[in-house]
């Protein structure tokens, strides 16, 4: 068989079987308590976006006709997520619930509450709740509600007539989102322990105190999961912007995808619900617990037990490199490139950098490229801080991020109010890479400094996200930037840069070209290496270049944290690859590409880079990856990014090739990100 005829796995199965990979993490003893629910949390985020975003652009794929999205494939992938929810459930309620219960920390039904604890709930509901719920019983005058995305609703079945003697059975009470979903008990009445009740809970309690002098026959909580991807065409507007600002009103009720009820809910409201969302049974989850479970990260944030938590870990200041106080400029000016691991190395250098342009006189212009920054963010204060006295601000704000588009627009319209200039990126292509780039005026030159990333300008994503950071003087790489800034504003034809790759121009052909250099190695019987960390690999082209090199003889690992369509392990086509994930306590989010196709130094590329190997980042992103040349930090990046990770035996998980893992080792195994942690704070000390 050759490689054109592998048949690749399925993506979004390969999306959900890395969820079970996090969810894994629940059930491990090793965990401290409250991270294990946590987890359980964190696979509910994921499959929020993953049937937004993914499963809805299957069913359109389905609806168009084309034939590249079966309905067999759909019902295939619902079948997966239906079994990994059941999975989830399972595992918090008899795993994870009794562990907590153990440590006196709960969650009360009505049934468990003391009536102290009953008395108390209720002054709740009277105080806090039930003002702000406004039940709608259904009539010609009153049609089912518009249901918002993932908002939480209660439905319910009542006897007899209403107050004008009409046969109206069917209520839906809407619950408010500025309600918190956890309630902590006072101590008072929490019986020794910590005790927890849930919004669900105190509402269900006295629902039938929304209906006076009817009864409630039967209800449900449920919640609704819409097509959240925010498109516009861009060809069509005007301006990006306002056409964005305009979408998000609308994105809460795109086209339903899945509705979620409690398994007790009678079959008669899960069908009145699935015809009012006209949703098949396939998209019905019964769900054993509270229909979020996203929102029990409020328990863990209350919950006062520090030894169920890992202990804290606090990024190490990269001293030798970079002592505390002195000029950033002036170190890379005089003593080049620097290299910072994050989570490990703390985040805080970069943000001195910028406050120290913004502070220095002599820096002229600042340029940033802006993708996900969140709601706050130092950063862009100081792009803002720039603006005002006078310096020369370039912002490529990419207002596409999905799900942060409203900051990122927030964002620009400050950064525009002060007078910095504010650029979309190229109509049609996000602009993914991560940028930053200083020019200061030093005698009679101007001289440019560099930051590039892996990762996000997000101080606080940067705690818990695994990313490398470049800060460089180099003048050809700031050059290079420089060109992709001027690019992305004037949009002028691409212009190759000396040292840059850059998507959709030049990247994805030159790791094809790469791939090709080493496959002829192999089949020469020279030194053939292929090492990649990446997020995701979807693209067919890489994947199949992959596979003709690891043919031909050339060794391949690759540590993909995510979704990977490449199915290792076939016997003559795939067994030189070997495909790991490593899920541990940070996420891990740097790409690290590493080839040799021969004996010499000038056979070997070691590149950092903003993108995946998916189709989207290689075409249809503005994305970026640099070589690194410098030997020393060559050895760090290869020490510390991606050796670790193929000895972890802790946390990684080897792919099979029918698309399932299975865990390296276990408990008692080397995982890297802890020995990364030891060994930053030990260079520390």
């Amino acid at each position: 068989m050759t490689s054109s005829a592998v048949s690749l796995l399925n993506r979004e199965q390969a999306i959900l079987e890395f969820n079970r990979r996090v969810l894994a993490q629940a059930q491990r003893s090793d965990v401290p308590l409250l991270e294990r629910l946590r987890y359980i949390c964190i696979v509910s985020s994921n499959l929020d976006e993953f049937f937004e975003v993914r499963f809805a652009d299957m069913l359109d794929a389905q609806r168009d006709g084309s034939g590249l999205v079966t309905s067999r494939d759909v019902e295939r992938v619902a079948r997966a997520a239906h079994e990994l929810i059941d999975q989830q459930y399972g595992i918090f309620n008899d795993q994870v619930m009794p562990a907590l219960r153990e440590h006196r920390i709960q969650i009360l039904n009505h049934a468990d509450r003391t009536p102290e604890q009953r008395a108390w709930v209720a002054r709740f509901f009277e105080r806090e709740v039930r003002p702000l719920l406004v039940p709608v019983g259904l009539d010609p005058a009153h049609p089912f509600p518009q249901v918002a995305n993932k908002s939480l609703h209660f439905v319910a079945r009542l006897s007899g007539k209403d107050a004008l003697g009409r046969d109206t059975r069917i209520a839906i009470v809407k619950v408010p989102r500025v309600l918190p979903r956890v309630i902590k008990l006072p101590p008072e009445v929490s019986s020794g322990g910590q005790s927890f009740v849930l919004l669900t809970s105190v509402i269900r309690a006295h629902l039938e105190e929304l209906f006076p002098g009817r009864q409630v026959e039967a209800f449900s909580q449920f919640r609704v999961t819409r097509d959240s991807d925010l498109e516009v065409d861009e060809e069509e507007i005007a301006n990006l912007r306002h056409a964005l600002r305009s979408g998000l009103t609308t994105r809460h009720f795109g086209k339903a995808v899945r509705l979620e009820v409690v398994n007790t809910c009678p079959e008669e409201l899960s069908r009145f619900l699935l015809e009012q969302f006209a949703l098949p049974e396939a998209a019905l989850y019964r769900v054993n617990g509270p229909v979020n479970l996203v929102r029990l990260n409020e328990l863990i944030d209350q919950t006062d037990a520090d030894d169920l938590r890992f202990q804290p870990y606090e990024p190490s200041w990269p001293t030798r490199r970079l002592p505390r106080g002195k000029s950033i400029l002036d170190k890379l000016r005089s003593k080049g490139d620097i290299l910072l691991h994050h989570p490990f190395e703390s985040f805080d250098p970069v943000v001195q950098l910028l406050r120290e342009a913004v502070e220095d006189p002599d820096v002229l212009a600042i340029k940033q490229t802006i993708y996900r920054t969140g709601s706050q963010s130092v950063l862009a204060d100081l792009l803002i801080e720039a603006a005002r006295r006078g310096k020369e601000v370039l912002a490529v704000v990419e207002l596409k991020a999905r799900f942060d588009e409203e900051a990122n627009i927030n964002w620009a319209e400050r950064l525009e109010a002060v007078g910095a200039q504010v650029v979309y990126g190229i109509v049609g292509l996000k602009t993914h890479a991560k940028l930053m780039l200083i020019t200061r005026r030093e005698g009679s030159r101007l001289r440019r400094y560099g930051h590039l990333s892996t990762g996000n300008y997000n101080p606080k994503t940067a705690r818990f996200y695994t990313d490398l950071g470049y800060l460089t003087a180099d003048a050809d790489l700031t050059s290079d930037m420089d060109l992709v800034f001027r690019q992305l504003a004037s949009l002028s034809k691409f212009k190759a840069p000396r040292k840059l790759l850059l998507a959709p121009f030049n990247l994805h052909r030159t790791m094809c070209e790469t791939l090709a250099l080493v496959e002829a190695a192999a089949r020469r019987g020279e030194p053939a290496r292929v090492v990649l960390k990446i997020n995701a690999l979807t693209d067919a082209e890489l994947i199949q270049s992959l596979i003709s090199a690891g043919q031909a003889g050339a060794r391949i690992d690759l540590i993909v944290r995510g979704a990977c369509m490449l199915p290792p392990g076939l016997p003559g086509i795939t067994d030189n690859i070997l495909v790991r994930s490593v899920v541990g306590r940070f996420l891990e989010h740097s790409r690290i590409f590493y080839f040799r196709w021969g004996k010499t130094e000038a056979e070997e590329s070691l590149y950092l880079s903003s993108a995946d190997w998916m189709s989207r980042n290689m075409l249809r992103r503005i994305e970026v990856a640099w070589p690194v040349t410098d030997p020393k930090l060559r050895q760090r990046v290869i020490d510390e990014g991606l050796v670790p990770y193929l000895h972890d035996t802790r946390d990684a998980w080897q792919l099979r090739s029918d698309g399932t893992s299975q865990r390296v080792n276990g408990v008692d195994g080397i995982s890297a990100q802890q020995a990364l942690m030891r060994l930053f704070h030990a260079e520390e000390e």
